[in-house]
């Protein structure tokens, strides 16, 4: 297995694009083919990768057939090609205009109206003739030139010259239009992912060299000053400053850094000058693995998106066909006017290019997902960005998913003589040769220094805690039953969390609650999803049943499971995806969430401070952590669909009025003009408002 990825420059013809593709899919040795029309990437996947130059040559003949003037070139990663302003075209819409207006100024007629309508014909419309003969010679004759070219012939053959004319005219014009609205959309997406650092300043030896990113390795250092981005992710080992991080999370507050905190590539710094140790190569960090999910996400088409494909595949031939329906049928067999009928016949031909709906629609959901990334939500596909509107259920994670994963002394309780300081007190010596969670968080909560010579006789008792001598007094720090097991009378307790018991001289001194906190406004967010239309938020723990419950009821899930090993989460996830109407999405951020982040409909992980195994296993990654990002990626997604879906209305509902129209010979060229050309470049610029969030 192989890859190739190539770019092809300058072109912007979307049913050519999907011919091209089409066409490469049939090359002896191609497994699969995907055009990125929005960034003119074409990734093709190979059987074997020896075949690789013998599929590039080919797919350089399929591209000289079909769009001679594009250029293939190997994916540039530095640069994108979104287009300049066509000039040669400009200079031939300006001397056909000054030709086409000629015969009504001068009122010619007979000879000299012809010849300068055929002038001007020639000018404006001979490569769209060429394109179309050699379309039709490659075998691939349904699309917008060859409809062009038969419907402005046509309109000579019946002696109607100033149409066929103007049809061509307009079209080159409507098309300059549409290519410049083309490129302003590419270039509106490109400059949401314009975070790719340019350089690294690598310290060697105290000589700063300016470097390309690629050639820093880790452990070495880099010098980020202000206001240059952060090249590489790497450690601070000395300095400090605010950082702009906008381009990775979305969040537009400034983040203070200081020396041994970690930062990302992409952010930017503010102020202060920084020696960062690199932790990840680049092709690693965190601005590599954005810029390629973001721009490789149009792979992954919508089914609105492959419907469309497959529409406009069926929809021209079928149109071309009834318009020689048109043409023939009431003259030949009715006796009507061959003239009348064959007029009403092209302007059907020019009405039924589908150009709006196969430009825009891709162009709506690449929309989306740069305005998602831009908000620190990347989405790997079309795909995934549509399927958020069919999602009926979120189940989520708990630890580092509505919780923040970082356990701290919450409450202590006392019920004998002792003070909550002493209490603790004796819990750091307790817990002072043990490195679980709990035991460092209470050691944080006292943060004084143990003495360890106060200390004998250690004992952890596995699954219940530990047995201590502390001054020659027996001390136990553990769960109820560690407790009970020494006939020791155990308080209850209504802490949120895992609860220390702790005991000494057989009676129940006091409990320590230590508890991983909430994220902030986690319970706001469930309501927010809920409001756009999620009917059953469910969590899953690996935690304790009833810490997992108390969790959930604070954050108003509606049902909750706890003490799960992984393989349970996936036992338990296939239940719910079985009960479940529409799709169902999965929250999660470690290791062990991997797998039903795959399994799931839309698996969505934590990617700031999630495993690797996670953020590759899901569909969609949360840079900031913030499970709020979620209900923001709703929304966006729900934008998204509404202006799909009014493309599609609206280009369709406007083709069909003046096809119907057309047909009964009330619409002209110039309605027909409109409804190709004009509808397509209204359908593009609709497209850019998903850019907007």
């Amino acid at each position: 297995m192989g890859e190739i990825v190539l770019e092809l420059k300058g072109l912007d013809c979307a049913s050519c694009a999907s011919k091209i593709e089409k066409l490469t899919q049939n090359i002896d040795g191609v497994d699969d083919v995907n055009l990125d029309f929005v960034s003119n990437t074409l990734r093709v996947k190979l059987m074997d990768s020896n075949l690789s130059e013998m599929v590039i040559g080919e797919i350089k003949d399929i591209v000289g057939r079909l769009e001679p003037d594009v250029v293939i070139s190997q994916r540039d990663e530095e640069t994108h090609d979104h287009g300049n302003i066509d000039r040669e075209g400009i200079v031939k819409i300006i001397v056909a205009g000054v030709l086409f207006i000629m015969p009504l100024l001068f009122k010619l007629e007979g000879m000299p109206r012809f010849a300068i309508y055929a002038v001007a014909y020639l000018v404006i419309g001979a490569d769209i003739l060429m394109r179309a003969a050699r379309n039709v010679m490659a075998g691939q004759p349904f699309d917008e030139y060859f409809l062009m070219s038969i419907a402005t012939i046509g309109a000579f053959i019946i002696r109607e010259y100033p149409e066929g004319v103007a049809v061509m005219l307009f079209y080159q014009i409507g098309e300059l239009f549409q290519g410049m609205a083309v490129n302003h959309s590419r270039r509106s997406i490109s400059s949401l992912l314009d975070i790719r650092p340019d350089y690294a300043n690598l310290d060697r030896d105290g000589k700063i060299d300016i470097v390309d990113p690629r050639d820093v390795h880790i452990g070495d250092h880099i010098i980020v000053k202000p206001g240059e981005k952060v090249p590489l992710d790497g450690l601070i080992v000395e300095g400090s400053s605010s950082f702009d991080t906008s381009n990775i999370t979305g969040e537009s507050l400034p983040r203070t850094a200081v020396e041994g905190d970690r930062i990302l590539s992409g952010f930017v710094n503010n102020e202060g000058l920084i020696r960062v140790q690199v932790e990840k190569e680049f092709g690693e960090s965190t601005v590599s693995k954005i810029l390629d999910l973001v721009e490789n996400a149009s792979s992954k088409k919508a089914p609105t998106e492959n419907f469309i494909t497959k529409f406009a595949r069926y929809y021209t031939p079928v149109v071309v066909f009834t318009a020689l329906a048109i043409g023939l049928i009431p003259p030949l067999f009715f006796g009507l006017d061959m003239r009348d009928w064959a007029y009403r016949a092209f302007v059907f031909l020019v009405i039924s290019c589908p150009c709006a709906l196969v430009i825009s629609i891709p162009l709506g959901f690449f929309g989306g997902i740069g305005g998602a990334s831009k908000k620190g939500i990347l989405i790997k596909g079309g795909n995934y960005l549509e399927g958020l509107n069919d999602i009926d259920t979120i189940v989520l994670d708990k630890t580092g998913t509505i919780t923040k994963g970082i356990f701290k002394v919450t409450d202590i309780d006392v019920y004998d003589e002792l003070s909550k300081d002493a209490i603790l007190e004796l819990a750091a010596h307790g817990e002072a040769y043990s490195n679980h969670p709990i035991a460092v968080s209470i050691m944080e909560a006292y943060g004084g220094e143990v003495d360890k010579n106060r200390i004998t006789d250690y004992l952890e008792i596995a699954g219940k805690g530990i047995k201590v001598k502390i001054d020659g007094q027996e001390v136990l720090l553990g769960n109820r039953q560690l407790l009970e097991d020494h006939a020791i009378d155990v308080q209850e307790s209504q802490g949120i969390g895992t609860i220390i018991h702790i005991g000494m001289n057989k009676v129940h001194m006091g409990t320590i609650i230590v508890s991983d906190e909430l994220k902030d406004g986690v319970a706001e967010s469930i309501e927010d999803m809920k409001s756009l239309g999620i009917q059953r938020t469910i969590m899953l723990s690996g935690d304790n049943s009833d810490i997992a419950k108390k969790v959930g009821e604070l954050v108003a899930v509606d049902e909750v499971y706890g003490d799960l090993l992984p393989q349970d989460k996936v036992e338990i996830f296939e239940r719910i995806m079985e009960e479940s109407k529409g799709k169902v999405a999965f929250v999660g951020d470690g290791v062990n969430d991997a797998p039903v982040l795959a399994r799931a409909d839309i698996g969505i992980a934590m990617g700031g401070l999630g495993s690797d195994a996670a953020i590759e296993a899901s569909d969609i990654v949360i840079m900031t952590d913030e499970i709020g990002k979620i209900a923001t990626g709703l929304k966006i997604s729900k934008n998204t669909k509404k202006i799909v879906t009014q493309n599609i209305l609206f280009a369709l509902g406007i083709k069909l009025i003046v096809l119907g129209l057309g047909a009964f010979g009330i619409a002209t060229m110039w309605e027909a003009v409109f409804a190709d050309v004009g509808v397509s470049i209204i359908a593009i610029l609709n497209s850019i408002r998903a850019l907007r969030i």
